[in-house]
């Protein structure tokens, strides 16, 4: 069955992945900062900056079936040289973006019978990581948001975030970009790999599809199984 579909952040890694493997079969509209990236004849694109807003809603059908929200920091530094105002940058790109953006297409969302919504956490969250302090707090709220959002609205839509472990994508690329940190990388996972853009796409999808209708609340954790096993 055909959706209409908004995600923020769709021009590049995992939002460009999802949007490649969703447009052909549903009604996509991606909502960005450039159109660079985009192919905007296959999907509509909104001219939009999550933290600056508004999002121009009068370009979007009454009824959206899924929501996905992107955009997302990674910095990673001691605690003791993290400044407030990098946590208050980090708590408004993955947290406050997501809440502005939500609150404005609300009403679209509510039109739907069931629609979904794909938030965005990390591993770092469930398991302690050093240098992490910043975004894992970040995405902390995005989990409990996760639950708040999904126990206040069911049944009327559901809402699932995944969190993944480091993926090669340009927003983690400082982190894979010789050979010597991506085999470190990789090392570090008991899968002995990290995963691609497409791996959570695919994730995102089954998300946003009736195939996953009986779930909501919940934080899939997609990360080569750092998390939760220790192989060595």
């Amino acid at each position: 069955m055909n959706k209409n579909i908004l995600i923020i952040g769709g021009s590049s890694g995992i939002g460009q992945a999802l949007v490649e493997l969703l447009q052909d079969s549903n009604t996509i509209f991606v909502a960005n900062r450039t159109s660079e990236g985009i192919d905007t004849q296959k999907v509509n694109y909104i001219k939009y900056d999550a933290i600056e807003g508004p999002l121009d809603t009068s370009v979007l059908p009454d009824q959206l079936d899924g929501f996905v929200y992107c955009p997302g920091s990674i910095n990673l530094r001691p605690f003791k040289g993290l400044k407030p105002e990098t946590f208050l940058k980090d708590f408004e790109i993955n947290v406050l973006g997501a809440v502005k953006s939500l609150q404005a297409v609300l009403k679209n969302l509510l039109e739907s019978p069931q629609a979904s919504i794909v938030l965005f956490s990390t591993v770092a969250v469930q398991t302690g990581m050093p240098f992490h302090a910043s975004v894992a707090a970040a995405k902390g709220a995005i989990e409990g948001l996760t639950r708040s959002l999904a126990a206040e609205y069911a049944p009327k839509f559901r809402v699932n975030t995944i969190a993944p472990s480091i993926t090669d994508t340009p927003l983690a690329n400082k982190f894979l970009n010789n050979e010597v940190k991506l085999e470190k990388a990789k090392e570090r996972h008991p899968l002995k790999n990290i995963g691609s853009a497409k791996d959570i796409a695919h994730t995102a999808r089954f998300l946003l599809s009736d195939e996953s209708k009986w779930m909501t609340g919940q934080i899939v954790h997609l990360d080569g199984g750092i998390g939760d096993l220790k192989t060595n």
